[in-house]
């Protein structure tokens, strides 16, 4: 970690939000270089937000049209108000307009249960099992307006067992979400990463292929 503050960050989510809780934790112990300021979600149902906030966290939720107008009105709104220097989709199930996306370019990152290009979408898991593969992971990767086509960062990858269920794989992969997507904030807060030219570049050299990390011999998650 370097001596500059920590990179100020904003957490979108719409569920539970581990792999938000897993950022949380690493920020608030010094492990990474950011500091949490504000989790947002377009669902107050979502249990992300007590989580957020019994780690010391402040979080927003959209209540409704009625009340706030539409999500993204919200969403600027109060990015506007904390002024953050970087946004993690954490979770977040909302496809974001082309219009936020630009605006926060090169400052908005996504995890993404696949090994991307491949199995962009929902369903990732599954459609793995369906296919017969023997690898899968998650990509850490900055948003742009197009889904799941930002440049990757950094790849888990784990192998696909012959037992394994949509469950058990979804577990698997998850667990090692929690590992790569605190690094690749840590990359950003610590200026390793950075976003020049409409392309990520690390540690001073442009990334022209992702970095990938293999847990295929890990027992991570257990």
């Amino acid at each position: 970690m370097s001596a500059r503050a920590p990179l100020k960050l904003a957490l979108l989510i719409s569920g539970r939000g581990s792999n938000m809780t897993a950022i949380l934790r690493a920020a608030l112990a010094q492990e990474i270089a950011a500091h949490p300021a504000i989790v947002i979600s377009d669902r107050v149902s979502a249990a992300g937000l007590a989580s957020a906030r019994e780690l010391g966290v402040a979080a927003a939720a959209w209540r409704g049209e009625a009340r706030q107008g539409t999500f993204e009105e919200m969403l600027l709104a109060t990015l506007e108000e904390v002024q953050p220097e970087a946004i993690a989709l954490a979770g977040f199930m909302r496809i974001l307009s082309p219009a936020v996306v630009t605006r926060y370019l090169g400052r908005m990152l996504n995890i993404h249960p696949s090994l991307l290009p491949a199995y962009r979408g929902l369903h990732t898991h599954a459609r793995v099992l369906a296919a017969g593969d023997t690898e899968h992971g998650a990509s850490v990767h900055f948003v742009i307006p197009e889904l799941d086509a930002g440049p990757v960062i950094l790849q888990s990858k784990v192998a696909v067992l012959p037992a394994d269920t949509e469950a058990a794989l979804a577990a698997r992969v998850l667990a090692t979400e929690h590992v790569i997507y605190p690094r690749v904030i840590d990359w950003l807060g610590t200026g390793r990463l950075v976003w020049r030219a409409g392309a990520p570049w690390l540690d001073g050299r442009r990334l022209e292929t992702p970095i990938v990390e293999d847990f295929r011999a890990a027992s991570v998650g257990g």
